[in-house]
């Protein structure tokens, strides 16, 4: 009976080893969210503005 305990741990433990293996490998779900997508492109267009701002001021202070 003890073997048969010794034979059955490993084969649960490759067996959860195997499932959590192929949940982590899992195809990413698509983020197709319009509002979230659009909130990202205003926030990358405000920090082009910060930055062409910036760096435009240091070329007329003579910097």
């Amino acid at each position: 009976m003890s073997a048969l305990a010794w034979l059955i741990i490993p084969v649960i433990a490759v067996l959860l080893a195997a499932v959590w293996a192929g949940w982590a490998q899992r195809a990413p779900r698509a983020t197709g969210d319009p509002a979230s997508l659009a909130e990202h492109r205003r926030f990358m267009a405000a920090m082009e503005r910060t930055t062409a701002g910036a760096a435009a001021s240091r070329e007329h202070s003579g910097r």
